[in-house]
């Protein structure tokens, strides 16, 4: 079962917009979540401190919002192996698709970059076939 969460959604998806609009204008990168990382593991880039700061608000939101009092809810409907191939898969489609679905769906759709429509259209169908198989095929 999904919920869904439209004001949560919105005011998620503007500020992800938001930071990715700051950081093209104030550093002219895009905010793909990959090559930002890639860029802080050593050898580290030499621009990598606005990487290093970008992550740390990545990660320390949500525990901001944790120290707060507010629970973030949420579950994890596979088993740790699971995730584990799923993050190789994904590792080795951001390796040949040249960038992650953030780099490819938030920003190049935005610079209407033609590889990026072809990269975020493949990602979908490759989405929507496994949930469709997890979930009816195989009956997860």
């Amino acid at each position: 079962m999904t919920d869904f969460t439209p004001f949560q959604s919105l005011l998620g998806g503007a500020l992800i917009g938001l930071s990715a609009v700051l950081l093209m204008t104030l550093h002219g990168r895009i905010a793909g979540m990959t090559g930002i990382l890639t860029g802080v593991i050593p050898p580290a880039s030499a621009d990598w401190k606005w990487r290093a700061a970008f992550l740390a608000g990545a990660i320390g939101a949500p525990l901001l919002i944790r120290l707060a009092g507010k629970d973030i809810e949420f579950t994890v409907p596979v088993p740790t192996l699971a995730l584990v191939v799923g993050g190789f898969l994904v590792g080795v489609g951001v390796h040949f698709g040249g960038g992650c679905p953030s780099g490819h769906g938030i920003c190049g759709i935005a610079r209407l970059s033609p590889r990026s429509f072809v990269a975020v259209a493949t990602f979908m169908a490759t989405a929507f076939v496994t949930v469709f198989v997890a979930r009816h095929v195989i009956g997860g």
